[in-house]
């Protein structure tokens, strides 16, 4: 538990530290961990505003997550509530007021709002105490609520939360909001470039880059943590994958129309001029200012390289850019492109195309397992057929328009 002295020193810092991150995903789970961490509370949300609603975007409960194997995330849905004065959040987003609630089961019948208690009948647990703060850019600007849930003692005991921690969280959620801010809109540029993709592509969807990018970080994480690569590490490279994964396909925009929408299979010399949309991808990224640059030229140019040495481009010249020989073999592929092969093929196979009906989830298993070491990455592929819950938690959080749902009931 935090002293009063080491909060302030973590709200000194923390508007630099949140700052430097990019990705979306990943800053909403840092701010979570830190504002549970602030009060020592064991379970937490982040609601964030899109239009009239508010999207429910991540969550942690450290009770819930003792519960489950080493190394698995605790899965959760996701969900969008009107932004009314019916529930604690949309109350709280629409009023710009925080809420401190010392027993949500017992909230007087005169106010407005209700607790929503699907959540502990599903779950077992046993919400007590809840702060909800706004997410605030500026006075009359709200984004979003920050949500914290049974602040303990250090026996375990859950207690409520006090003025003071309420004053705090008030300040630690205007730092979180501007990072927030800031990182919406890098991913909302990426997404505006994803969008002049679909133009050409109709594939090419927010929605398939979002998931291709997810599934990527979650490879990443699960394979550096059995490598033991420090914390640092991780999420620097979680951070940086995340944002260069969306990106995987963006040399398609150099693609003729008649390429990227013809229905029936391609031509050799056809393929050959798709190949290309990887050295261009990379391409736009060779002026290069950052990792970021660096990993996204890497995700461009790799991803359809595989493991046993048949893919493509293969080297290429720095000074031409004109690839040279057979593909790259084995570790010759850096490891965010072997990586991004695997989410990105796995979604391809997944997801309806205009030639093909989405495969079920025993199917997309199958196929890439007589994929192992021909073309993917062995270990890489393990990792990830291992992380199947957090796989399934991505593909809803990220539905295609218009979708049905995904054929999880044949893999039961």
């Amino acid at each position: 538990m935090l002293t009063e002295r080491q909060k302030l020193r973590v709200l000194t810092g923390l508007g630099i530290e949140l700052n430097r991150l990019k990705d979306l995903d990943l800053l909403m789970e840092r701010i979570l961990t830190e504002a549970r961490l602030f009060v020592n509370a064991d379970a937490g949300s982040i609601y964030i505003r899109e239009g009239g609603e508010l999207h429910f975007s991540y969550t942690q409960n450290a009770t819930l997550q003792k519960k489950l194997p080493a190394g698995t995330k605790l899965p959760y849905s996701t969900f969008s509530i009107p932004i009314n004065s019916e529930s604690l959040a949309g109350y709280c987003v629409m009023t710009g007021k925080s809420l401190n609630i010392a027993d949500a089961y017992r909230l007087d019948a005169f106010l407005p709002y209700r607790f929503a208690k699907r959540f502990d009948e599903a779950s077992g647990y046993r919400t007590v105490s809840i702060l909800v703060v706004p997410l605030k850019t500026m006075p009359d600007e709200v984004i979003g609520a920050l949500q914290v849930i049974n602040p303990q003692e250090a026996s375990g005991e859950v207690i409520p939360f006090s003025n003071k921690d309420e004053k705090m969280m008030l300040h630690f959620a205007s730092i979180a909001a501007v990072a927030l801010q800031r990182a919406r809109m890098t991913r909302d540029i990426i997404l505006r470039m994803i969008r002049m993709a679909e133009l050409r592509d109709p594939e090419e969807t927010g929605s398939h880059v979002n998931r291709v990018a997810a599934y990527s970080v979650e490879i990443y994480e699960r394979w550096a943590v059995k490598k033991g690569l420090p914390a640092r590490e991780i999420e620097s490279g979680r951070d940086m994958l995340g944002l260069a994964a969306m990106l995987h396909d963006v040399g398609k925009v150099a693609v003729s129309d008649l390429i990227l929408k013809k229905p029936g299979r391609l031509t050799s010399k056809e393929f050959e001029m798709m190949k290309q949309h990887v050295i261009v991808g990379a391409r736009l990224f060779s002026d290069r200012k950052s990792e970021f640059d660096e990993a996204a030229a890497e995700v461009a140019l790799n991803h359809h390289e595989r493991w046993d040495g048949t893919g493509y481009p293969g080297p290429v010249d720095a000074r031409t850019q004109d690839p040279g020989g057979a593909g790259k073999r084995g570790e010759e592929i850096p490891l965010f492109g072997r990586i991004v092969a695997i989410a990105d093929v796995f979604d391809a196979l997944s997801s309806r195309r205009s030639y093909k009906a989405p495969f079920t989830e025993r199917e997309v298993i199958e196929t890439m397992r007589q994929g192992s070491g021909k073309q993917f990455d062995p270990e890489l592929l393990d990792t990830f057929l291992a992380c199947m819950d957090s796989i399934r938690s991505i593909r809803m959080r990220y539905p295609d328009r218009g979708a049905q749902g995904w054929k999880l009931q044949e893999s039961e």
